[in-house]
């Protein structure tokens, strides 16, 4: 969780000096370079059970390692990082809630009160806490972007739950964020022809050299080991850590002061994901 509050930080820090889509493709070629002398050898020996998982592979290296980076680099050039790292305090319940819609997961009454009141908060902050931008629709774009980017990632969740067994952390790494990639390339490719390209520059280098360690090789290998031990809901009640840290090293480092309707918004959310995740008391 420290890994993936500080990469917002970061985003948002460099969001001048290094375009969304260019920052996320690097920042996976990076981390597969580095990684590939330690997944080499289960690739080679894992290769044929690799390709009967190709569509589940590939899912979800579309949305943990294409969709998820793209789109949180892409909310930060329009809303704030405090705003963003509160935002994710939705993905508990997203992670829920799909979990019911795609496998059945049944809900108490109290639970699902839990989801509209994490909603609510959710709403509250995206609005800014003014009743009026709520009912004009017109929230700050890059809050949208940000519940984007945590909807692919509870999605990829709940889908890791589905993760053979006997792959190797390491292979099944390297064939996700190759696949990632893949995916991300033709968007990186648009965004150079529209004239979205960054000169060379310490500060972009030292961005992609922390994003392909940090957020991506060592927070996916954390996170994917999480899952498989303790299942996708309960280590999905980790991301509530990532308000607190977040907002912390978004007022340290970038100056970014906290405000009331956020304070209220975050109550909300946590107060839903408590209720949610409740278990049956004797």
């Amino acid at each position: 969780m420290l890994c993936w509050s500080s990469n917002w930080i970061v985003g948002r820090a460099i969001r001048a000096d290094l375009p969304p889509v260019a920052f996320s493709f690097w920042r996976w070629v990076l981390a597969m370079l580095l990684l590939l002398p330690w997944s080499w050898r289960p690739l080679r020996a894992q290769y044929k059970e690799l390709l009967q998982h190709w569509r589940l592979l590939c899912t979800l290296g579309f949305l943990g390692g294409a969709c998820n980076t793209s789109m949180i680099y892409l909310s930060v050039t329009m809303t704030t990082a405090t705003n963003a790292v509160l935002l994710t305090s939705s993905t508990p319940i997203m992670i829920i809630a799909l979990s019911w819609a795609m496998f059945g997961k049944r809900l108490r009454a109290i639970e699902w009160a839990g989801v509209f009141i994490s909603l609510a908060g959710v709403l509250v902050i995206v609005a800014h806490g003014e009743l009026q931008t709520l009912l004009e629709l017109r929230p700050n774009r890059g809050d949208l972007w940000v519940l984007g980017s945590m909807l692919t990632w509870a999605l990829y969740t709940v889908l890791l739950t589905r993760r053979p067994a006997s792959l190797h952390p390491f292979s099944f790494l390297t064939a996700i964020g190759v696949t990632g990639l893949i995916a991300v390339a033709p968007f990186y490719a648009w965004e150079i022809a529209i004239g979205r390209t960054f000169p060379p520059s310490q500060t972009a280098f030292t961005a992609i050299a922390y994003g392909g360690i940090f957020p991506s090789l060592l927070a996916f290998i954390f996170w994917n080991r999480a899952v498989s031990v303790v299942g996708s809901s309960i280590a999905g009640l980790f991301m509530n850590l990532m308000p607190a840290v977040g907002t912390l090293l978004a007022i340290i480092f970038l100056g970014e002061q906290p405000h009331l309707f956020q304070l209220a918004g975050i109550l909300l959310i946590l107060g839903g994901v408590t209720l949610t995740t409740r278990q049956h008391r004797p």
